[in-house]
């Protein structure tokens, strides 16, 4: 009985410590966020990621973590100590093995930097840079990621889209820390009014222990050169389909968004056919959008497009075939030709002052 007894009492304390362990790990939460950075300021996709970290816990201590080199680096520094209010400290890895965003050296740099300070959540964008990144990294310290996150409920309970945007899965995650996540920033956006009067404090990452891997280099970049907004962040997005037949009538669509202020997007289809870089393209294997009003020219509407930009507040469709599937998603829809519609666009809207 003695011997009986003494094991209830472990038992019991036992299970008092795990308890205790929960609570503490429930009420405090430290967050890591990937920083994408780029001519001295921080990515806002990057931004919308401290948004959503914001929605873990109240009392959440959130780090943002740079990396490259040069004084383009720590202007992107400065911009971060500064561009959200609950950003308690921004990690600096200033290297020239860290010059590009490669995701093997950036993994090690994740790994390095979460050994060091024992985060319970590491976020990143859905973009390129996130989905490059986030994964090695999981690998790397043994979790599994979840991704396309566009709603928070609790610390470790979030909704993404499955079945390319037609369905909403709610994922609790129940594994080890650090719990990752990349983020569809359109799905938080940053109010005006986060903004803060004084800078984080901002701290260089000890790199004496860093290893580069070599298994990939940096070749080049290549990127438009363009005064048109982002498309990731743009208010307006006129896109164009494989219906507009050819890269010179693609130059209507990039007119049309000059006219309207807005920024360009396309389809796979027209992609795919050359008609325009894959930068711009939109969709499930693209970019995530939000605008306020999307305009789709030629764009059929096949799922993994629609899947991109259903969040749209208004979708304007103008397609010759009655029966194309955007018109399911669109607000407003014309039954028409294009190649009559946007020369009489273009001829009605005024000029950009």
């Amino acid at each position: 009985m003695a011997v009986v007894g003494a094991m209830l009492r472990a038992l019991r304390l036992r299970n008092a410590h795990v308890s205790l362990r929960q609570t503490s790990t429930s009420r405090f939460i430290s967050t890591l966020v990937l920083a994408e950075h780029e001519g001295g300021s921080i990515n806002s996709s990057s931004i919308s990621s401290v948004e959503a970290a914001k929605c873990l816990n109240e009392d959440n201590s959130i780090s943002m973590l740079l990396a490259g080199s040069g004084p383009s680096l720590q202007q992107a520094a400065t911009h971060a100590s500064l561009c959200h209010p609950l950003i308690s400290q921004v990690l600096v890895a200033d290297s020239d093995k860290l010059m590009h965003p490669l995701a093997e050296t950036w993994a090690n740099l994740v790994e390095l930097v979460h050994k060091k300070g024992g985060y319970t959540h590491i976020l990143a964008s859905s973009g390129s840079f996130g989905k490059n990144i986030l994964p090695r990294a999981a690998a790397l310290l043994d979790v599994s990621p979840v991704t396309d996150v566009i709603e928070i409920s609790e610390s470790c309970q979030f909704v993404r889209p499955i079945y390319a945007g037609n369905a909403l899965c709610k994922v609790k995650y129940t594994g080890e820390s650090p719990c990752m996540l990349t983020i569809r920033s359109p799905s938080f956006p940053v109010p005006a009014s986060e903004t803060r009067s004084s800078a984080a404090p901002i701290t260089q990452v000890d790199l004496s222990t860093f290893d580069e891997v070599e298994k990939s280099r940096f070749v080049k970049r290549s990127s438009q050169e363009t005064e048109r907004p982002d498309l990731g962040n743009a208010r307006i997005v006129v896109t164009g389909g494989r219906g507009l037949k050819s890269a010179e009538n693609f130059k209507m669509i990039e007119k049309l968004a000059e006219k309207l202020d807005a920024a360009v997007g396309a389809t796979r289809a027209a992609v795919d056919a050359g008609f325009i870089p894959n930068e711009l393209q939109v969709g499930q294997t693209g970019k995530i959008v939000a605008p306020e009003l999307y305009m789709a020219f030629g764009v059929s509407g096949a799922i993994q497009h629609v899947a991109g930009m259903r969040d749209s507040k208004v979708i304007v469709a103008v397609n010759k075939d009655a029966d194309a599937p955007i018109f399911q998603v669109a607000d407003y829809g014309v039954v028409g030709d294009l190649f009559e519609i946007i020369p009489e666009l273009l001829e009605k809207l005024p000029e950009k002052k």
